[in-house]
């Protein structure tokens, strides 16, 4: 039984996972293009909204990034202390 719980907790730690990473990168696409389509509309432009795209984009993998180092340093953490023990 102690197995079968300890492979449902990391189901949905995988989940909590993918959802936060899901949340660090659309998050801010979304909010530059929608901020790039503004302002194409306000000034008559079209390139507005292709430099903000891409400007979230990098800004959500940065996101991912400081995300993952995270995750990656908190787990190497837990796997010294195991160690340790």
């Amino acid at each position: 039984m102690g197995k079968n719980k300890k492979y449902k907790r990391s189901v949905y730690q995988a989940l909590a996972f993918f959802t936060q990473f899901s949340i660090h990168m659309l998050v801010p696409i979304f909010l530059c293009s929608f901020a790039g389509k503004f302002l194409d509309d306000k000034f008559g432009t079209a390139f507005w909204f292709v430099l903000l795209f891409f400007v979230g984009a990098l800004a959500g993998f940065r996101n991912i990034f400081i995300l993952a180092k995270k995750i990656y340093e908190g787990d190497r953490d837990d796997k010294n202390q195991d160690q340790r023990n």
